[in-house]
């Protein structure tokens, strides 16, 4: 008698299940790794992102400075939309002064948007050779994107038609995503992601098309989280990215780290704010051990010498 073949009892996902975390990757205890290393015996890579963003006029606006006096979310709300559009007409500047000081490269983490609203800012990343990193076409939850699959692929083309190349990276507006954002920037073509916040080293998540490096971000090294928030003072950025630092740093004696930090025009670029955020590069970059990379440089790295894709 010839016995039927068991059946599988693997149940298939269907595409609008939500994938987990726990399903995207395992735990792993970043001393048990196998040692990273960085070419020409540096120790780390620090990495520094300018998010650039546009606000919409005609909608609630994504952070507040001032409370309207009777509450609510009135439109035009204009004290709003004003202290968000200073930081791009006064406050990027000041960032790319710092950038040219200190001779570091930059990455723009950029609304789709924003490229068409403020070409100046577009043209002095592009004249830095800066890299352009996908920030959602507009400022506002993945998970009120009427439809993420489309927005995600025309962050990528305007980008590819303003500065030449298509992104590789991608940063999630306030670090958004939905059940299927890895799934759907691997399907258009992006070959990292920054919004897991979870190591000091790069990492592969899984998706339903193929693997993405995510790439170590910073909720704490981070205006917003910082300034707007927590409502510390200025002097805190330079306090908080200092010792943030020097223990990542000291960390990586055995195997090489990533620190990011985080600036947004209209919070770091105010002017009693600058002068901390220029401080704390100019402590790195005393640093001979320390390279300062784009986050494709970060990718193309991790690519050759880090451990291979699930």
């Amino acid at each position: 008698m010839t016995k039927r073949p068991k059946k599988s009892t693997a149940r298939q996902r269907s595409a609008k299940e939500p994938v987990l975390p726990t399903d995207r990757l395992a735990y792993s205890p970043i001393v048990e790794r196998p040692p990273l290393k960085l070419p020409n015996g540096a120790r780390m890579v620090v990495w520094v992102i300018v998010n650039v963003e546009e606000w919409d006029a005609t909608q609630p606006m994504p952070r507040t400075v001032l409370t309207p006096p009777a509450g609510g979310s009135p439109m035009p709300d204009v004290p709003n939309w004003a202290w968000h559009e200073y930081g791009n007409r006064v406050g990027f500047w000041r960032f790319v002064k710092v950038f040219d000081e200190f001779k570091i490269p930059g990455v723009i983490a950029i609304n789709g948007s924003a490229l068409a609203a403020y070409p100046q800012i577009v043209r002095a990343a592009i004249e830095r050779r800066w890299e352009f990193m996908g920030h959602g076409f507009t400022q506002r939850n993945m998970q009120k994107v009427p439809d993420e699959r489309a927005d995600i692929r025309k962050v990528r083309k305007v980008i590819l038609q303003a500065t030449g190349k298509p992104p590789r990276g991608w940063l999630g507006p306030g670090l958004t995503e939905t059940w299927q954002t890895p799934d759907l920037l691997v399907e258009q073509g992006y070959g990292y992601v920054a919004d897991w916040v979870l190591d000091d080293q790069p990492v592969w998540l899984k998706t339903r098309g193929g693997p993405i490096v995510n790439l170590p971000y910073t909720q704490e090294c981070n205006d917003v989280a910082m300034m707007l928030i927590q409502h510390h003072k200025a002097s805190e950025y330079f306090d908080r990215a200092h010792d943030q630092f020097e223990q990542i740093y000291a960390d990586a004696a055995g195997s090489a780290r990533v620190m990011a930090i985080s600036v947004h025009p209209y919070i770091m670029g105010a002017p009693h704010r600058l002068k901390y955020f220029r401080r704390a590069i100019e402590h790195i970059r005393k640093k001979d051990d320390v390279l300062f990379w784009t986050g494709e440089q970060i990718l193309d790295w991790f690519l050759a010498a880090g451990p291979k894709a699930p």
